[in-house]
């Protein structure tokens, strides 16, 4: 559905975004992340026509977006950071604007209407002007607009952004039922957002992608030991003893108490072993309470954390060893 090939875009000779490659499938809810100033914006930017790239190849359901502009454009729906929204307006009137921009007339209009206001339930809201609207519910009329058209492919760039836990609950909640009817293309902060709603990870850094994957598989692959966390009803001094006893464990850490007699407990074990078995066992025989057992894996922020400094760590030794190259040329 989106084809991203060798991307470019320079301000002032600067590449923002450096050559990036991905792509997206038909019905996919992408995470595009990085940190600020990363190239997401000017990506999606790109992919919705609005700003033109310095080199590489984009298209979108097929359609070249530096050749075909209006043919992407007619497929679609674009949320920047600040929705773009004229706060004098009803949601009715705005809504029938954005649709008379994109084209729709008469009854099809009236009835992508109908069927945006339901999808985004801003339908009690119809007649109030949208800037009497909460956060939450101008987020969901911006939406709203980007849907008018019944787009094939949604771009949201922080689609939560400056909104209450609840309102973003709800917001994330309508992305994710998107999932499988259009292809969606997500930037956000909120990285646990990500785990929740989107199928597949882009990770971009100083405009380079630095990772694409699921986030379940960038756990797997990123994760540098194994970490079991306990909570036990047991006497502490003996229970550090019994589990840093079992075959495969290789460290562990007292958490605190939970309450009175309840230990919680971090226990390091192998890599690619999985002694909860045994741990269970352990703790069985002694007659103590497994309260909870819970393998840990990396979070989508201890990665992403991770891989940008990686990243950064890469380019300071370049830029070190190409400093010091410099000087002994010079000697």
């Amino acid at each position: 559905m989106i084809e991203v090939q060798g991307l470019t875009k320079r301000f002032n000779g600067a590449a923002v975004v450096d050559g990036i490659t991905f792509r997206v499938e038909k019905g996919e809810i992408l995470g595009f992340l990085g940190p600020n100033g990363a190239g997401k914006t000017t990506t999606m930017r790109i992919l919705s026509c609005y700003t033109p790239a310095t080199s590489g190849t984009a298209s979108v359901a097929g359609f070249d977006c530096f050749e075909e502009p209006l043919e992407v454009k007619k497929r679609v729906g674009y949320l920047p950071e600040s929705s773009p929204l004229y706060k004098d307006m009803t949601v009715r009137e705005f809504l029938s604007f954005a649709a008379s921009v994109k084209g729709l007339k008469g009854g099809l209009k009236k009835q992508k209407m109908t069927e945006v206001m339901a999808e985004t339930d801003v339908k009690d809201m119809a007649d109030r002007l949208i800037g009497k609207l909460s956060k939450g519910y101008r987020q969901r009329v911006g939406l709203a607009q980007a849907l008018i058209n019944d787009p094939d492919v949604l771009i949201l760039d922080e689609p939560t952004a400056s909104l209450d836990p609840k309102q973003i609950v709800e917001i994330r909640q309508l992305i994710k039922n998107l999932s499988g009817k259009r292809t969606v293309i997500l930037s956000t902060h909120i990285l646990p957002e990500v785990s929740i709603v989107c199928d597949r990870v882009v990770i971009i850094d100083k405009g380079k992608v630095v990772a694409v994957d699921t986030p379940q598989n960038l756990s797997q692959r990123r994760q540098k030991k194994n970490v079991v966390h306990l909570t036990l009803d047991a006497p502490l001094e003996e229970a550090k003893f019994v589990i840093s006893s079992v075959a495969g464990v290789t460290g562990l850490t007292v958490d605190g108490y939970v309450k009175t007699n309840e230990i919680s407990l971090a226990v390091e074990t192998e890599m690619g072993g999985d002694v909860r078995r045994q741990i269970a066992a352990a703790v069985v025989n002694k007659g103590w309470g497994l309260l909870e057992m819970r393998l840990a894996l990396m979070s989508l922020e201890d990665i992403f954390v991770d891989l940008v400094t990686e990243e950064h760590k890469a380019e300071e030794t370049q830029l070190a060893a190409g400093q010091s190259g410099g000087e002994n040329g010079q000697s």
